[in-house]
This record gives C-alpha cells, structure tokens and sequence, in this order.
C-alpha cells in the first residue's frame, strides 16, 4: 500500500509541476529526475541520431568505438592528474564537433564521471545543433553582454552531463578569447567543475588564431582527422603550431573501414 501511496503522490506532484510548465525531465536511459541545475530541456534521441549521435544507442559498433576512445582518454587524463582537454582538426568540416559530442555523452554515461561540455568556437557554434537546443543565449552573450553563466548553462536530460552552449557568431573571437573576460570564464568553470572533465570544442587550427588564444586553458588536446580528406602536409602544419601542447591522440573520423572489434 505504501508504494500505491507514493506513486499517487508522485503523479500529483507531476501534475501540479505541468501545470506550472515544470514538468520533470528524464534520464534517456533510467527513470530518473534530472538534479535541478542549468536550464532543463527534453532531447529527441531520434533526431540526435540523425545527426550522427549515435552514443545514446547502446550496443552498436559505432556507439562502442566511442566507449573505447573514452576509455583510452579516461586512462591518459587519470595518469596525468589532468581534468580537462579540447577538440580541435587541422581544417573544417571533418567532424569535431560530432566527436566531441559523441565522447561527451560517453564519458558522461561511465558513472564514475561527470562532464561540461563547452562549445568554444565562438564563430561557428554548432553544439547546441546537435542536441536540437533552442536556446535563446550562448556563450557569446557571456562575452558580450555579461549574462550570467546560471543563464547559458543547459542540462541536456542526460545524466552527469552538463552543456555551455553557442549561439550566433562572434566577431572578432580571437580578441575575446584572449581578453580578461575569458580568464573570467576559466575561472568561474574551473570554480564549478573541479571534479567535471571538460571537454572544450574549438574551431579548426588552420582556420583562424583561435585555438593558439586558448592553448593555456586546457590540458591536453585530441586531434580529428578526415580520411580521404585531411592531407598530411596540413596534419603537419596543425602539429607544429601546437608544438609543447599535450596530446590526446588522433581519431580518424569518416573512415571506410569497420572497426576492429566489429565482428566480436
């Protein structure tokens, strides 16, 4: 009887929040309320997979190559008592922001980790495109407006993960991610985070000055490449502008071939 009793309390409770338009999320995976921290929204996991975000779906070889680079990465930031990386590719369109999402749900879905996710490339954010967020501010406004980072910050529905979305272009970003708000932000994420990875998407290396503005602000990177696309004279060149930065490694993203464990 008292399980009847706190189910109909429950559903009550519920119904009072929608009324409010409060309505609790929950996990993608597990009947769950989300802890009440960002902006909640509810994820389509449908559309995210249409999207090529395929670690929502467990037991797939595509999901799986994910739960391998997370744990190849879990090992290295352990061993080097190191919190926090950035994703970045020598040039545009070969995936990094597909496999920072990716490997952020990934490592958000090993219990032992909480993650922040932060879309850094302030001229093409696409974060928030992924997950199908509609969020009205992005990290820009943080820059240029003064919002509070409680306002951009976003709780996706996914357990231990934590989103800091884009929105909109910035203009002149290498100056801002240069500037003293920046050092603000560093702080205020580092403040808040200290037992989070964070993971920071940034723009192409060979792109724009950037990533070398931020170079200071994360411990180690990991490098996306195209096969078929990315030439090794640009490999090359995006190395050595990092030079004395910590590496992760390199993925080697729209590949022809299966992966190795495919057939396991």
């Amino acid at each position: 009887m008292g399980s009847i009793h706190d189910a109909l309390d429950k559903a009550i409770q519920n119904a009072e929040l929608e009324k409010e338009n409060l309505s609790p999320l929950k996990n993608v995976y597990q009947d769950q309320v989300i802890p009440t921290y960002g902006i909640h929204y509810r994820i389509d996991p449908d559309l995210m997979r249409q999207r090529r975000i395929v670690t929502l779906h467990n037991y797939n070889a595509e999901s799986e190559a994910f739960r391998m680079l997370r744990t190849k990465i879990l090992k290295q930031l352990r061993d080097n008592n190191w919190n926090s990386f950035a994703i970045t590719a020598p040039t545009q369109d070969v995936g990094k922001t597909t496999v920072a999402v990716n490997l952020a749900i990934a490592m958000a879905m090993d219990v032992n980790q909480s993650v922040l996710l932060v879309d850094l490339d302030l001229r093409h954010p696409k974060v928030h495109w992924y997950f199908g967020l509609e969020n009205e501010v992005g990290l820009r406004d943080y820059f240029l407006s003064d919002k509070p980072l409680s306002d951009i910050l976003i709780n996706p529905g996914i357990d231990r993960l934590t989103v800091l979305p884009g929105r909109g272009q910035a203009i002149g970003s290498s100056e801002i991610l240069s500037g003293p708000r920046m050092k603000t932000l560093m702080n205020e994420i580092n403040s808040r985070n200290q037992s989070k990875i964070i993971i920071f998407d940034l723009p192409p290396v060979l792109a724009t000055d950037d990533v070398l503005s931020t170079v200071d602000c994360y411990d180690a990177i990991l490098l996306v490449v195209e096969e078929g696309k990315t030439q090794p004279e640009e490999i090359k060149k995006t190395l050595q502008l990092l030079s004395g930065k910590n590496l992760l490694g390199t993925v080697l993203n729209k590949s022809q071939n299966p992966p190795e464990h495919k057939s396991y």
